[in-house]
């Protein structure tokens, strides 16, 4: 633990245990949405599915890199992940992103993966209000998090047809705005 980066923290008027808390939640909800989404990407087959596959394996690759992002902020502030892989699980911020009852809807497998994102949305601009102007370390890290996940959920949300998004798939880049925190 940084105990002075704590201090600092604390003496912002942050309540580190509650950041510590959602920030922990989220990490558990990006390691159980990358688990999810090995399913979902899995099941994305024929003509329909293939359009989407690319663009689910990213955001399944940049919820990984979220979580391991996430991981040493969350150590650095005096906190730990929970030694039960169970536990993780049920803690995690957003509800699981399970696949549906009909595997071969690409469009009901779209729905699941919009709505990951859009809890993902809500709790890192939670997170970034919470820290803004007091937390800057852990605000410059969630807001790094949330660029990405509006993408995911603007890609998500023009395959269901509801509208254009402007934003683009990249190509032979992932985790553009959280690739600084792996290093």
């Amino acid at each position: 633990m940084a105990k002075v980066t704590r201090e600092m923290v604390e003496k912002s008027g942050i309540n580190v245990d509650e950041l510590l808390e959602l920030l922990v939640k989220n990490a558990a909800a990006e390691l159980t949405t990358f688990y999810y989404y090995t399913i979902l990407r899995a099941n994305l087959i024929g003509l329909e599915g293939e359009g989407v596959k690319e663009i689910a394996e990213t955001a399944r690759i940049e919820d990984r890199n979220h979580f391991e992002a996430l991981v040493p902020r969350i150590y650095e502030l005096g906190g730990a992940l929970p030694r039960d892989m169970k536990k993780f699980h049920d803690i995690s911020a957003c509800p699981p992103a399970y696949l549906p009852k009909d595997s071969t809807n690409v469009t009901e497998i779209l729905k699941v993966l919009v709505e990951a994102e859009r809890c993902a949305v809500r709790g890192y601009t939670h997170i970034c209000a919470m820290t803004a102007g007091k937390d800057h370390r852990t605000y410059d890290l969630a807001q790094a998090i949330l660029n990405e996940e509006i993408e995911h959920e603007s890609w998500f949300s023009e395959f269901l047809g509801e509208g254009p998004s402007g934003h683009f798939l990249r190509r032979g880049e992932t985790s553009p705005f959280v690739s600084k925190f792996l290093r």
